[in-house]
């Protein structure tokens, strides 16, 4: 159990023991709750248990009453096996249901809307209406209550962000409505807790919630399409992009890339992981994504590029201009 505890409080990964949100504080007052009362009953059964057999033990030597033991055996079945779990019961349920109730999806429709859609093994985040388009990453405006509606192109995966919320499953053919709210602004990191496949474990994203007039700024940076390349190495880089089969995966925005089997890269430069989270976004893990990403992340459905040292320093020059 320390180390349990020690875990999620450790800053550098999802808390479940540092709750952030609304909803994550709801869940996490309910588990220290139900874990004060298991604790308890561990305690109270242990010592009824040591009492029972050093009390056994002093009077083994006197005679036992029949009628005294009939009588003393139907209490402890009355209270300890009826009425005092019972009371725990209700206690239980009675603090459930009341998160359960301040848990329930809003009413109104007046928030803002992200689709997130899962991947083996990567997220897709979409801003309906907004023309904005992104991987991995989920921008929300802190304070504020954000609806999802979550789904899957494959198998069953699960949403979940520790700090801010429970698990909520994304299944194929079905849209299920979440919602998250960061109290303050920072970076959340979240989870597939649903085993998909060969690399379920890379599958992260990262809620980050900024003040609303940054994510106002963000969100009509995301709606405007990709550069246009400034220079000869980055014309070569988009050149060798469309001939080489890449646009035949991914879209980039402003381009004749049109591709949806991979994420969007429209503005890939300014995102801070590749991989879903495999490794951070900078130029040599780029290339090295580029040039082989089975090294990086086994099981991939991205191909080996089989670019050349030039043709990859020119594709990993243009993708480093899409910000």
């Amino acid at each position: 159990m320390i180390v349990l505890l020690m875990a999620g409080c450790t800053e550098s990964t999802p808390a479940v023991f540092r709750p952030q949100g609304a909803a994550a504080r709801e869940i996490n007052t309910l588990w220290w709750i139900l874990f004060g009362m298991g604790t308890a009953v561990y305690v109270l059964v242990m010592a009824f248990i040591l009492f029972a057999l050093f009390r056994r033990r002093n009077q083994a030597t006197q005679a036992d009453d029949p009628q005294k033991n009939v009588v003393n055996g139907r209490r402890i079945i009355w209270f300890g096996g009826i009425i005092i779990p019972a009371v725990i019961l209700v206690v239980t349920y009675g603090f459930t249901l009341d998160v359960m109730m301040d848990l329930r999806l809003p009413t109104n429709n007046d928030r803002l809307v992200i689709e997130v859609t899962g991947y083996q093994w990567w997220w897709e985040v979409v801003y309906p209406g907004e023309d904005a388009i992104t991987a991995n990453e989920i921008y929300i405006p802190a304070g504020e209550e954000v609806l999802f509606e979550l789904t899957s192109a494959d198998v069953i995966h699960s949403f979940w962000v520790p700090e801010l919320h429970g698990k909520m499953d994304l299944i194929p053919g079905r849209t299920n409505i979440w919602k998250l709210e960061a109290d303050e602004p920072g970076e959340y990191w979240g989870l597939c807790a649903e085993f998909c496949g060969m690399q379920h474990a890379k599958m992260l994203f990262v809620v980050v919630a900024v003040p609303r007039e940054e994510f106002d700024t963000w969100l009509e940076a995301q709606r405007q399409p990709a550069v246009a390349p400034t220079s000869a190495i980055t014309q070569a880089g988009l050149d060798i992009f469309l001939e080489e089969g890449c646009a035949e995966c991914h879209a980039i925005r402003g381009t004749e890339a049109a591709g949806d089997l991979g994420p969007d890269l429209t503005h890939l430069a300014n995102r801070l992981t590749l991989g879903a989270g495999s490794v951070t976004n900078n130029r040599g893990n780029l290339a090295g994504w580029i040039a082989d990403p089975h090294g990086i992340k086994p099981g991939s459905l991205m191909p080996t590029s089989g670019l050349s040292g030039e043709q990859l320093q020119s594709v990993v020059a243009y993708l480093e201009s899409l910000e």
